[in-house]
This record gives structure tokens, sequence and C-alpha cells, in this order.
């Protein structure tokens, strides 16, 4: 078997073998659900994953996210209304100012499953750029956020926003520390994210 290997190539990167094995060169490709092709790129970006199947697992898990950091007593930057809303049990310590902030707790528009990345907008950072964001963000979001690409993303933002469309329209793509980084996210902001999923579906 191991010398058709080597006179045929190798079989298709990310398949189990006895699957590979199986599939000529020509056969379309085995497509992976949104959820887990979200998940597994959002995690090769260096992102923190948490699912949750319920609203109390998503305020246990903000509250393990705040102890394991000691963000307990810090700033928080809020923009949205609709997170001041959902946490107002908290006695959050709100600023909008980035500058003294310790983390920013916000929404977003989308999850992109293509690349691992978060769809954001002036919705939820309003005018601002990431570079003057905090380094640190959580997020909340729910599966039905879920999209394959950027282009069916910014088509949900057109339709949901037909009367004025949001401006500052990006995507959050590297969650990594510097070191970390390669030469294909040079001039991107990293941040250190935890993203907060909601099974909604």
């Amino acid at each position: 078997m191991n010398i058709f290997r080597r006179i045929f190539g190798k079989k298709s990167k990310g398949l189990p073998e006895e699957i590979a094995a199986g599939r000529g060169k020509y056969m379309p490709e085995i497509k992976i659900p949104v959820d887990e092709r979200f998940t597994i790129n959002f995690k090769a970006n260096g992102g923190k994953f948490l699912y949750c199947d319920n609203l109390d697992e998503i305020f246990y898990s903000l509250e393990q996210i705040l102890l394991e950091n000691n963000w307990d007593k810090e700033k928080v930057m809020v923009i949205d209304d609709r997170i001041k809303g959902l946490f107002k049990d908290y006695k959050l310590n709100i600023t909008k100012k980035g500058s003294e902030a310790a983390y920013f707790l916000l929404t977003c528009e989308n999850l992109i499953a293509d690349d691992g990345s978060i769809l954001i907008s002036s919705n939820q950072i309003a005018e601002k750029k990431l570079t003057e964001l905090p380094l640190n963000f959580v997020i909340y979001a729910t599966t039905s956020q879920l999209v394959e690409n950027i282009g069916e993303g910014l088509r949900i933002i057109k339709n949901k926003n037909k009367n004025k469309l949001p401006t500052n329209i990006t995507t959050i793509k590297h969650f990594k520390n510097k070191e970390d980084k390669d030469f294909l996210s040079y001039g991107s902001s990293t941040k250190n994210l935890y993203l907060l999923l909601l099974e909604d579906l």
C-alpha cells in the first residue's frame, strides 16, 4: 500500500484515511458543516470558544472569563445598548473609552465559517478603528449568525439595514499573540478574543 502512495501521491489532506483511500482525485470535496468549519478555523486563528446551551451558561462563562483574567473589578468597554440590557444584572464598570478598559464586551454581525473570522460593523464598534479598541474582546453571538463566507454576511447586513447601512464594516481574524503571527497577518490588528456562542437554532 505504501508503494502506491509514493507513486500516486498522498491522500487528500484532512480526510480520514479510510475515506480518502476510496475517493478518486476528481471527486468533489466532502463539505464540512458550517458550524464545524467555523469552529476549526476560529480555533486555528487562536480564538477561545465557549459553546453555551442557554443564557445561564452564557452568564456563567462570562463570570469564569472575568475571574480567569482578574477583570471582575476592571472597566469594560460597551457601546451596544443590547449588551448593556443583556448583562444589566452584572455590576459592570462600563466605559466608552477603549484606553480605560481592560476588555471590550460586544456582539457581532456574523461568524464567517470559511476563515473563522468575525464580521463587525459600526453597530458594534461605532466609528472606532480596531487599534483604538482594547486588546481583549469578549463577543456574544448566536449559532444563527453563522454564515458560509463574507459575501453572505454582507448580504445579511444589507437586508437587515435597508434604511441605513452600517459603516465601518470589518472582520477580526487574528487572535494570537504578536510573536505567533506569520507574514500573512502583517498589518492586521490582533485581539485576545473569547467567543460566547449561544445555541438558538
